[in-house]
Formats: structure tokens, C-alpha cells, sequence
């Protein structure tokens, strides 16, 4: 039998080739990996919840401070994986510490981190499992997890699946995870102005 060798790239060859790229494309363990294009209530349910964040960094008292950037590369801390988060939040004074942020819109440590969500699409073990793990690794404070289409295992939404948002806090370097569902108002560490209940998140993505 004959092995077909699998060809992987390095994280830096990785951010050169990235902008040439067409399609959204992620780094998984030296593997360039395209990513499902996301359907409209996928991207509904993005940008209402960037809307919330941004009104809730208002209340805080944080405009100016606090940003989402339009897109950006987080490093994983094995430097073998770079991923695009649907919506992160960063600090503008952690920016200091980050040496390739300016040049290359690149994220390589925690301390500009304040949020990482991922929405969940098909490959949803990715988010579950594999960005779980390196987000944690990296000291990143707090991760969600918004399966609205209840695409994830039943080890997590239980059976029949439940649609469910998961925050992950950090603690003592593990996360701890706290579910949220139907009218649950969803408790952010990192937004306690944060007024948003699940259903009213699921119905910006609601077809109807």
C-alpha cells in the first residue's frame, strides 16, 4: 500500500497566503482547512449579536476602548492552527503586546482577548472540541459557543437537542461551562450590562 504523504504549511506561510485566498480558510494543526460558507441566518444571527455587544461596550462605559474588528487571525499557542472567530472582541490597550496585530491583523496571546464566539455551522466539532481546547491553552477569559441550530453532539444538547449557548469562563486555567437556553438571560462575565435572552438571540435567525 502505498501513503499519500498529507502536505502541511506553517503558520506564517499561513497569514502570507491567506489574503490571496477567496474563500474564508482556517489553520488546523498545519492543515489549511475552507470553511462552510454561512447561510443567511447564520450571518443574521452574527450581526445582531455584534449589535448587542457593541451596545452593551456603550453601557459600559467601554466605546473607544473595546472593539470587534472586521476580521482577524487568532494563533493557536502550539502555533500550528489559526482560526477566524464570527466575532471577537479585543481591548485596544492588550494591542500593545500583540507585535503582528498592526501589520498582519494577527492575534497571538490572551491580553487584548475579552470574548471569543464561534457560531456553530456544520463542522460543529471544531468549536466543541478542537477551538475549545486551544482557547483554553491560550488563557483566552471567556469563549461561547452558540449552537442555534442544535447542530452539535447530544452529549452537549442533550435528546431530543436542545438549541443551546454555552459560556465558557476561565478558571484557574479550565474552563467552566454555564448552558443557556430558551429564556435564560444569557450571564456574560466579561458584559454584565448585557440584556439579551436566548430566544430573543434565536429569533434574529429565525426564518419566519
Amino acid at each position: 500500500m502505498v501513503q499519500t504523504e498529507i502536505q502541511t504549511i506553517d503558520f506564517d506561510t499561513f497569514v502570507v497566503m491567506y489574503p490571496e485566498q477567496g474563500q474564508r480558510y482556517e489553520l488546523h494543526d498545519g492543515l489549511l482547512i475552507e470553511m462552510p460558507k454561512p447561510t443567511g441566518y447564520h450571518s443574521q444571527l452574527t450581526g445582531f449579536l455584534i449589535e448587542e455587544l457593541i451596545w452593551a461596550i456603550a453601557q459600559m462605559g467601554k466605546r473607544g476602548q473595546w472593539l470587534i474588528p472586521r476580521e482577524s487571525i487568532v494563533r493557536a499557542a502550539n502555533g500550528r492552527s489559526g482560526y477566524e472567530p464570527d466575532i471577537l472582541v479585543l481591548e485596544r490597550s492588550g494591542l500593545a503586546q500583540e507585535e503582528r496585530w498592526a501589520r498582519e491583523s494577527v492575534i497571538e496571546g490572551a491580553a487584548a482577548v475579552r470574548l471569543v464566539v464561534e457560531v456553530v455551522s456544520q463542522n460543529w466539532r471544531d468549536d466543541y472540541f478542537k477551538k475549545r481546547a486551544d482557547y483554553e491553552e491560550l488563557g483566552i477569559q471567556e469563549y461561547w459557543i452558540v449552537d442555534y441550530a442544535a447542530l452539535g453532539g447530544r452529549t452537549f444538547l442533550g435528546d431530543p437537542k436542545i438549541p443551546t449557548l454555552f459560556v465558557h469562563q476561565l478558571i484557574d486555567g479550565e474552563y467552566q461551562i454555564t448552558p443557556f437556553r430558551h429564556q435564560d438571560l444569557i450571564i456574560s462575565p466579561t458584559f454584565p450590562e448585557l440584556t439579551l435572552t436566548v430566544d430573543r438571540l434565536w429569533a434574529a435567525a429565525d426564518p419566519s
